[in-house]
């Protein structure tokens, strides 16, 4: 069975209606943005989502994504200021914020990104010494964030931010380095013990210089009290005298009597009560004084409310040796 001519012509307009409709309808996937071109021109962006076109007048251009993006940068050999080379790397978190730009304003934006990128880094380690850039990430960073947003503004794009990721110093530059710094510990373990050794002397001396500060002052202290206490007795010993000679004065011999005789008994007292003494020797004369603390003690008793008068004396032992060829020293 032949189709007709219209039949024919009707399966082409079919045909043609169904790519028309294909041509003029484009679905944009999420996280892009496409270009149109109207015979070669930009004219417009198709978000994401269902979008309509003019068939064969309009066509879809740059299929740029709008995500963030990490751009690897590849390893470079550097060079420092102090004219070490160093091995460094990095990568770098960009965003195409202008899709109109990003597509035609640089033919090919990934690579001129890493091409700008080593650039600068060149640019800014080569101006730093090599101990600056081991201990700089965070101002290499900033640095180059800094020159890439601003040169890449252009282009629509953001840089929002730039990592160093190996910053390696050859093999015979790291044993110079590691003895370098073997050798700067050990100084300083050396001073740091001398520091200490300075402190502990300084600390030893301040102790004993203290110490007979400490020393000096109680002995003063115990020298000032002993004093006070010597000038205390002596008072007390005079404020004594002076109140026996007060009494004496008033009561006449037999007080001044009493008064001796009373510290003679205490002196013998303790004499006699001392336990390493043996032997008591009291001399013969001492016998007229015995009698005097005799008299001493009558005149202490009251008789009906006076005193009573004192006993004759006992006369002296006639002076020479004893009967017997007697010692004048007897024992008692």
């Amino acid at each position: 069975m032949f189709l007709t001519f219209s039949q024919i012509v009707l399966i082409v307009l079919l045909l043609l209606a169904v790519v028309t409709a294909m041509k003029g309808i484009r679905t944009v996937p999420q996280g892009e943005v496409w270009t149109v071109e109207r015979f070669g021109a930009f004219t417009r962006l198709l978000q994401p989502g269902l979008n309509f076109i003019i068939p064969y007048i309009d066509a879809v251009g740059r299929r740029l994504n709008v995500q963030e993006q990490v751009l690897d940068i590849p390893e470079q050999a550097v060079i420092t200021r102090d004219n070490a080379t160093v091995s460094v790397d990095g990568i770098v978190y960009f965003r195409v914020m202008d899709a109109a730009k990003a597509g035609y304003a640089v033919q090919d934006l990934g690579t001129a990104l890493t091409a700008l990128a080593m650039t600068n880094i060149r640019a800014v380690i080569g101006e730093m010494e090599l101990d600056a850039t081991l201990s700089g990430r965070e101002r290499i960073n900033s640095s180059l964030l800094t020159v890439l947003d601003g040169a890449t503004d252009p282009w629509g794009v953001k840089i929002s931010r730039v990592e160093i990721r190996k910053i390696e110093p050859p093999e015979n530059l790291i044993r110079a380095m590691n003895l370098q710094m073997t050798a700067e510990r050990e100084r300083r373990a050396t001073v740091a013990k001398a520091e200490g050794e300075r402190e502990a002397e300084i600390k030893r001396a301040e102790g004993e210089k203290r110490a007979l500060v400490l020393a000096a002052e109680g002995r003063q202290e115990a020298a000032m009290r002993d004093a006070e206490a010597r000038e205390r007795l002596a008072e007390a010993e005079a404020k004594a005298t002076r109140l026996v000679a007060e009494v004496a004065a008033g009561a006449g011999a037999d007080a001044l009597r009493y008064f001796i005789s009373d510290k003679y008994i205490k002196a013998f007292g303790e004499l006699a009560g001392n336990p390493a003494q043996k032997l008591v020797i009291v001399p013969m004369e001492s016998s007229a004084l015995a009698g005097g603390i005799v008299q001493a003690l009558e005149m202490l008793r009251i008789d009906g409310g006076g005193p009573r008068p004192p006993p004759p004396p006992r006369p002296a032992p006639p002076p020479g040796p004893a009967p017997g060829g007697a010692s004048p020293w007897v024992a008692r």
